[in-house]
């Protein structure tokens, strides 16, 4: 049996591909897999889990994004500050309506693996107008 080889690109001949991901109607969830799959270049022929190959993503229209149900009222986000009695609480639909960008950034960093390459990943996640 002939042995194969196996090729490994380097970073240099990886081209990053520009997507514009429209918000407008889009649940928030669905929303944020559909980029984080983007960020971290599982729809490329050579993906490499080890590797960071993903591609640029920008949203656009994020405060059109809509939550499902009850979770405008009902989904709540927390801060902490580390003191005593430091915790902030804001509901979903508030915070979507203040800063929508925290919002999708928030779903799609926990969407992520839980790695090193993660903080890189959402570094290619831009929001326009």
């Amino acid at each position: 049996m002939p042995l194969t080889k196996s090729t490994v690109l380097s970073f240099a001949t990886t081209s990053r591909a520009h997507y514009v991901i429209d918000a407008t109607g889009q649940p928030v969830g669905r929303l944020a897999s559909i980029i984080a799959a983007k960020l971290i270049g599982k729809h490329r022929v050579d993906y490499a889990p080890h590797l960071d190959r993903g591609d640029m993503v920008a949203v656009k229209n994020a405060s059109l994004a809509i939550f499902t149900g009850e979770k405008n009222s009902q989904k709540m986000y927390h801060t902490y500050s580390g003191y005593p009695g430091g915790v902030k609480s804001i509901p979903a639909g508030r915070l979507l309506a203040n800063k929508p960008e925290n919002v999708i950034r928030h779903a799609v960093k926990l969407m992520l693996p839980k790695n090193r390459l993660q903080t890189a990943r959402l570094k290619r996640l831009t929001f326009v107008a």
